[in-house]
């Protein structure tokens, strides 16, 4: 097997001058900042892709694929409706669902929820919040005509409550009956049923769960719901099934998928994902400056070596390969340093988790890690590319050299 003498004589110049020992400190560097910028850049990327899963994870855990509201508000006589959007193609379920603001009261504590009327039995089949539950039962929000109806709240807000399951909390609604003496609040006594944890700092200390036909009763809705909760067999299709179901029910229904209900929250994290590659990539630019320069001191360096072997016959191409394979064989050996760094850091991260995260900021107790294949291939070859540009000047320079001049005292 014939091996080209570009190859013998690039991985030769690895090698620190005689009498210093081992791999030249410059190369070293030029090494290092390739490896670098690669595992920085697989490293906020995943986990950039780890916020955006676990956002999303979290956010349909506790919320529908897809909600069908009324512009004209409650929902009359709506099980006809229920079952055409059941009918329609890509929808798996669908259930009601009231939705209203209230103030909790324990005590001396009080704060303002969010307060979601749902049916036990078909809301897990909608939703995998009441699957989240720590403490307690689902069937305490079952209708048995108790004095004292059921409710699920967040694990943050039964902490800022002080509440336990068992406890009794007072549920008071901002508007109310008119009476001698202005508007008169409602106010009920629920039973704390069970407490959940999504995760996810929002839901925890703002959601409430209460059974449909309570809800109904407190808001005076009558036999009416505020919409339908839709779970579909595909979640990337939820908005195409929520055109249809707009279609098929027509004005004055209106139908929004769990995207466009987040969307400020998942564009923010696309742009700034976008905006943490471009920077990062300036990084392993950095380094190829590094090379660049690293290149440039062999060619002075070798000079000399580079006459002899023109001498020989070596062509301007062949003097030219040397050190381009050279600068090439650094961003390669640097990009594979940096791959095997970045995996191992989020490899660590993932399974240890131990970066903490104040949840009431970042929606999340602990950083997400999700190692893309996409990623583990962009940004390797992002660097292998930006290498080999960084060799084409230098190695154009050791071409151009003239034989004459380096022997001409020799």
């Amino acid at each position: 097997m014939n091996v080209p003498y570009q190859f013998f004589i690039a991985l030769r110049y690895f090698k620190a001058k005689k009498r210093h020992k081992g791999i030249s400190i410059n190369t070293l560097i030029s090494i290092g900042g390739v490896a670098l910028g690669v595992m920085a850049l697989i490293v906020v990327l995943s986990v950039m892709g780890g916020f955006h899963e676990d956002l999303q994870k979290k956010i349909l855990g506790a919320n529908a694929h897809i909600v069908v509201l009324n512009y004209g508000g409650r929902i009359q006589n709506y099980e006809p409706l229920r079952e055409k959007i059941n009918d329609i193609q890509g929808v798996k379920y669908s259930s009601p669902f009231i939705f209203g603001q209230v103030m909790l009261s324990f005590g001396e504590r009080a704060f303002g929820v969010i307060v979601r009327g749902v049916e036990p039995e078909q809301e897990t089949d909608t939703t995998d919040i009441l699957k989240y539950l720590k403490d307690g039962s689902v069937k305490g929000l079952k209708k048995d005509n108790s004095e004292v109806p059921g409710i699920i709240i967040g694990r943050e807000l039964a902490r800022n409550l002080g509440l336990l399951t068992g406890d009794e909390v007072r549920m008071i609604s901002p508007t109310g009956d008119i009476g001698p003496l202005g508007m008169i609040p409602r106010m009920k006594k629920f039973k704390v049923a069970g407490i959940f944890e999504i995760g996810m700092y929002e839901y925890d200390s703002n959601l409430a769960i209460i059974n449909i036909h309570d809800a109904q009763d407190f808001f005076r809705f009558g036999d009416a719901i505020t919409g339908f909760e839709v779970k579909v067999n595909n979640v990337d299709n939820s908005a195409a099934v929520a055109d249809k179901i707009e279609t098929a029910l027509g004005t004055p229904y209106y139908a929004k998928d769990w995207m466009q209900m987040n969307r400020n929250l998942f564009s923010a994290l696309k742009l700034e994902k976008l905006v943490m590659f471009i920077i990062l990539v300036l990084i392993v630019l950095v380094a190829s400056f590094n090379i660049i320069s690293n290149l440039i001191m062999i060619v002075i360096e070798k000079s000399r070596e580079v006459a002899i072997i023109r001498a020989m016959g070596a062509t301007s191409r062949g003097v030219m390969s040397i050190f381009m394979i050279h600068g090439i064989a650094i961003g390669i050996i640097g990009t594979l340093l940096g791959l095997a760094g970045g995996y191992i850091t989020c490899y660590l991260l993932k399974t240890y988790r131990f970066i903490n995260l104040p949840p009431d900021i970042y929606y999340l107790s602990y950083l997400p890690v999700r190692m893309s294949l996409f990623d583990f291939i962009v940004v390797p070859a992002t660097a292998v590319i930006i290498s080999f540009l960084a060799t084409i000047y230098p190695s154009w320079q050791a071409a151009r050299l003239n034989p004459v001049e380096p022997l001409r005292y020799e």
